[in-house]
């Protein structure tokens, strides 16, 4: 007799693309050469395939499963919350409190905390309040950093040559006056900054950053880059926004924000801390998270029926602690610096310029010369090469992304045996590639 998951297993992307535009629920996963790709099964730091193809996952859905998929013990804590309790709707869970509590713990800059469903969401509620308590509207974001799908910054990220310096958004359909109160400017500039400041003199509500500008690899902050971004919020009256969705929990229990010594007003984190489980944060100052409308009668409007779903909530915690009792980050930033420095050698054997960067356990390789400080010189980048390589390494069975720039991440599953097989479809793919051209 077939069950449910058989039948489901052997669903394929033509049926999805019947019923679902394009066939997949996110751009992002709309990729040359994994067009028919139906994912049916994922552990650890595999995944597999309606086809019946084992998956080395060194993607990791963009980074959240840190832990490595279905960790047992984040999925034994989501299921023991579900048979307590669901979604009540009212007041508010010991779930909740107990989370809110561990991040306002773990963050130099977390007072208070608010639960959303996504990054997204997170960095939305950001810039609100943000424009509620300083009375300004303009915001200040980098190019080539991500912050979600809402107007005020799905702008300027992996952009052509021609529309770096101006404005590019990511969709039709964006206000020209939303577009035109979002200011770019260029990442480790804080020369840039500073003019973009004076220039709009009492109107910028915000600055907002990825510490680490992740969704174009891993633009590594120059020093005291951050310290000054801080010390130019302050001097402008300016909210100073962290978004350490990537970042936050990935690097340490206390964001990169730990890590660098710089606090920021306001901080936003999602993905890793709930290992792949849908919940994200906006945290910071009392003074600011008090102008929500969660303390009644404040003018900063915040709700969402799912927000702070208990068996989300108890994902979460249970990921955090696993992070605090393990020794996850010490395994993590050992494979880090494994595989960067094994792929450097592999590249160098090869006689190929690239650029190794990456920090912890996120590495990827620029096809270019260095240096590498702002997204001008990922411009440099063979963005063909990236891409083929990475499509190529699939009959490996070795998954990294085929999108220009991503990152690649690993998680507490991986193993150096996993690295051994990077290293070994890397070469293979690239030289393969390479023989084409």
């Amino acid at each position: 007799m077939t069950t449910l998951e058989d039948a489901l297993s052997q669903r394929t992307a033509a049926e999805a693309r019947r019923v679902i535009p394009g066939g997949v629920n996110s751009a992002q996963r709309a990729l040359t050469g994994m067009d028919d790709v139906v994912i049916t099964r994922s552990a650890g730091s595999r995944l597999w395939t309606s086809d019946g193809v084992e998956l080395i996952d060194f993607h990791g859905a963009y980074g959240p499963p840190i832990l490595g998929h279905n960790d047992p013990e984040v999925d034994s804590a989501v299921a023991a919350a579900l048979r307590r309790i669901d979604n009540p709707g009212v007041g508010v869970t010991p779930y909740e409190i107990e989370l809110a509590e561990r991040i306002v713990d773990a963050f130099p800059s977390v007072e208070q905390v608010l639960f959303t469903n996504s990054g997204s969401e997170a960095t939305f509620h950001a810039l609100r309040v943000a424009r509620t308590v300083t009375g300004r509207r303009k915001v200040i974001k980098f190019q080539g950093c991500y912050h979600g799908w809402h107007d005020s910054v799905a702008m300027n990220v992996i952009s052509p040559a021609d529309r770096v310096g101006g404005r590019d958004p990511l969709s039709a359909g964006i206000l020209s006056e939303v577009l035109e109160a979002t200011i770019v400017v260029p990442f480790n500039d804080a020369a840039a900054v500073e003019t973009a400041l004076r220039d709009n003199d009492g109107q910028v509500a915000a600055i907002i950053v990825e510490p680490i500008p992740h969704n174009v690899g891993a633009l590594l902050p120059a020093d005291g880059f951050l310290a000054e971004l801080r010390r130019l919020a302050t001097s402008h009256g300016v909210v100073l926004v962290f978004d350490e969705v990537i970042c936050g929990f990935r690097h340490s229990l206390a964001g990169y924000q730990g890590i660098a010594g710089v606090v920021p007003d306001l901080t936003t984190m999602g993905k890793a801390f709930a290992n792949g489980y849908p919940i994200a944060a906006l945290g910071g100052r009392a003074e600011l998270m008090q102008q929500f409308s969660t303390t009644p009668g404040r003018p900063a409007f915040f709700a969402g029926t799912y927000n702070g779903h208990p068996a989300m909530a108890a994902a979460a915690i249970a990921t955090v602690d696993k992070l605090r009792s393990e020794p996850v980050y010490e395994h993590l930033f050992r494979l880090g610096d494994l595989a960067r420095d094994r792929l450097r050698s592999l590249y160098k054997g090869l006689g190929i310029d690239v650029v190794v960067s990456g920090y912890g356990s996120v590495f990827v390789t620029y096809f270019m010369e260095g240096p590498v400080n702002d997204y001008r010189d990922l411009l440099r980048n063979d963005a063909d090469l990236f891409t083929q390589y990475r499509i190529e390494q699939l009959a490996d069975g070795v998954l990294e992304v085929p999108l220009n720039l991503k990152r690649s991440n690993l998680s507490y599953a991986h193993t150096e045996d996993d690295i051994d097989r990077l290293l070994t479809a890397t070469e293979r793919a690239v030289t393969t590639v390479l023989a084409r051209r």
